[in-house]
């Protein structure tokens, strides 16, 4: 059976995917986000070693919570980074009778992209910037990755979709960003259940003092919360979503 690298296990999360759930998040990353605030779950060595089974093990333990629409969300790292375990775990639990859900930015190997897609409910979608060249200056990744996975949503999946973007400022804080944040997902309005602008905070810089790292946003300040909520209305109004 093959093998997944896990970072950490949250058993109650309420805000990543619908209802309660319980969130696996896979080591490994090949984004390299400047405002990155789990630098430690990046390299795809580490972690421990699991099996579908053994996800599927906790599911069973924490059924009970998952009345209505919880269930088991993935998350990292980037999940995708470790396709084919994500995509035997997915259909194993689909098979008996979970809700699935990925938290994604869109990278990996695509080689496993529709057996991942049709086994799962709701993507958490994070479009990381609104053009190549602010995708390279934030994650360190041309925008094409985010594209080809965009490409296999639009083939092989039939859930919802929360799109979500981390909003950092003086890089996207502003309407011309959202304009083109809405030009790039109006083309899945019927996939939509949520769009979310998650404010930039500073919670990862103790963190990369701590390991040594330097951090690249330093001198940026956390992002105005209620900036971010009238953006984020600006978005749902113009995809007419309630």
């Amino acid at each position: 059976m093959v093998i997944g690298r896990l970072h950490s296990i949250e058993t109650m999360g309420l805000v990543d995917g619908p209802g309660i759930r319980t969130i696996f998040f896979l080591q490994g990353c090949p984004l390299r986000c400047l405002y990155c605030h789990n630098p430690d779950t990046q390299t795809l060595q580490g972690g421990t070693e699991i099996t579908p089974d053994f996800v599927l093990s906790k599911a069973k333990r924490y059924k009970t919570y998952y009345r209505g629409n919880g269930g088991i969300t993935f998350s990292g790292g980037e999940p995708l980074l470790q396709g084919e375990f994500l995509a035997e775990t997915l259909k194993l639990l689909k098979e008996n009778g979970y809700n699935t859900c990925i938290d994604t930015s869109g990278y990996g190997n695509e080689k496993y992209f529709k057996d991942i897609l049709e086994n799962t409910d709701t993507i958490l979608l994070d479009v990381k910037s609104f053009s190549n060249q602010g995708y390279i200056e934030m994650v360190k990744q041309k925008m094409d990755g985010f594209f080809t996975f965009l490409e296999y949503i639009e083939k092989y999946f039939k859930g919802k979709i929360w799109f979500r973007h981390v909003m950092v400022p003086g890089f996207t804080d502003n309407r011309e960003s959202m304009d083109k944040f809405i030009e790039i997902i109006k083309p899945y309005r019927d996939k939509i259940e949520r769009v979310e602008i998650l404010p930039y905070h500073v919670m990862g810089v103790a963190k990369y003092k701590e390991i040594g790292k330097d951090y690249k946003l330093k001198d940026v300040p956390a992002m105005n919360k209620e900036k971010a909520v009238m953006l984020e209305s600006y978005v749902r109004s113009k995809l007419n979503l309630n």
